[in-house]
């Protein structure tokens, strides 16, 4: 046989052994390992389906809100809850979210489904390292709870602050139980605050 014929069997069982091997890695189990990579379309840490779902964070800034990787140097805030409509007609923030993020209609560069469009709601937040507004003295978040301080305003209207007068503005009132009725609050009670959710009366001791 000369060399040329030699040449051409070479190639021809290097072809052939290639096809053999291209075969196997087209089994379950390479297809397995490739879905497992990066390289596959997984989605980096901190970017999931839905817009800021519960869970993933936020940066900085409430006017124009970015999801950002939780481990990210941007990252701000935490999602805790996530409702679509409006926050005024919806179901409450939990007790201790420190802010309320407003998620308009509109069509951002990546969304959830590839359709452009994000739908209206709003994500209750948690900051990732205090200060907590939102917890019972922090004189802020979304709502008013058990332990929070409020300070009369005029009109019969309130306003939540510090407990500890951080604000610059002295607390007056302490709220220190939530009933379904004013009748059920303590002696003690100076003021009535209005709570929401199933036990809507906050009985408000004088400080």
């Amino acid at each position: 046989m000369g060399e040329r014929a030699t040449a051409r069997v070479h190639a021809l069982l290097g072809a052939v052994l290639c096809a053999v091997l291209l075969t196997g890695c087209q089994g379950p189990r390479g297809q397995g390992e490739v879905a497992g990579s990066a390289a596959a379309g997984a989605r980096p840490s901190g970017y999931g389906a839905v817009f800021l779902a519960v869970g993933e964070c936020s940066s900085f800034g409430t006017v124009a809100p970015t999801e950002v990787p939780c481990d990210s140097e941007r990252a701000a805030a935490r999602v805790v809850a996530r409702e679509d409509g409006r926050a005024s007609s919806g179901p409450p923030c939990p007790a201790t979210t420190d802010f309320v993020l407003h998620i308009s209609e509109r069509r951002p560069s990546a969304d959830e489904d590839g359709d452009g469009a994000v739908p209206r709601g709003y994500a209750c937040m948690r900051g990732l390292r205090p200060p907590h507004p939102g917890d019972p003295g922090g004189g802020g978040g979304p709502r008013t709870i058990v332990g929070d301080c409020v300070r009369e305003t005029g009109g019969g209207k309130v306003r939540e602050t510090a407990c500890d007068g951080g604000s610059g503005r002295g607390p007056r009132f302490e709220v220190v139980e939530a009933v379904a009725d004013r009748a059920d609050c303590p002696a003690s009670t100076g003021l009535y605050v209005r709570l929401g959710g199933a036990r809507p009366v906050g009985c408000a001791r004088p400080l």
